[in-house]
C-alpha cells in the first residue's frame, strides 16, 4: 500500500495539532476567566468600554459575569470571551427576565448573544435594564 506525501503530510499535520492542543489543556492555558470582586469588574469594564465609571456592580456568584451601571444609567454586561471578558452596553433593544432565580439577559446583538448571571437582588436590574431608552 502506497500513502501519498499529501496525505502523510495531512497526517503529520493532524497529529502535530492534536499533540499541541493536548499540551496547552495539560499546562491549563487560556482558563476560563472569572471576576472575584469589584474591582475586577471595574478593570474589565474599562478595558471593554472605555471611560466607563460604574456606580452600581452586580457580580455574578460564580465569577462568569457582571452587570454594571455608570451615572448615566448606560447598563454594561460583561461575560467570559475566551480568556478575557467581552463587555456591552446594553441598547434599549436588550432585554432581561429571571428564570429560576438568574437573571438572563439578551443583548439583541446576535454576535454577542445573552448571558445568564446569578447575582444579587435581579429584579432590580430587570427593572434597569427595561428602563434604558
Amino acid at each position: 500500500m502506497q500513502v501519498s506525501p499529501e496525505l502523510l503530510q495531512f497526517l503529520g499535520s493532524l497529529v502535530a495539532i492534536l499533540l499541541l492542543a493536548a499540551l496547552a489543556r495539560g499546562l491549563k492555558l487560556g482558563p476560563t476567566p472569572s471576576l472575584s470582586s469589584e474591582q475586577q469588574a471595574r478593570e474589565a469594564a474599562q478595558e471593554a468600554v472605555d471611560g466607563f465609571v460604574a456606580s452600581a456592580i452586580a457580580l455574578d456568584g460564580d465569577g462568569r459575569g457582571a452587570l454594571l451601571c455608570d451615572a448615566a444609567n448606560r447598563v454594561l454586561l460583561l461575560r467570559p470571551h475566551g480568556t478575557h471578558f467581552a463587555g456591552r452596553i446594553l441598547s434599549p433593544e436588550a432585554k432581561a427576565r429571571i428564570v429560576d432565580g438568574a437573571i438572563v439577559v439578551d443583548t439583541a446583538e446576535r454576535r454577542y448573544g445573552s448571558a445568564s448571571l446569578r447575582i444579587p437582588d435581579p429584579q432590580a436590574w430587570v427593572q434597569r435594564i427595561e428602563a434604558i431608552g
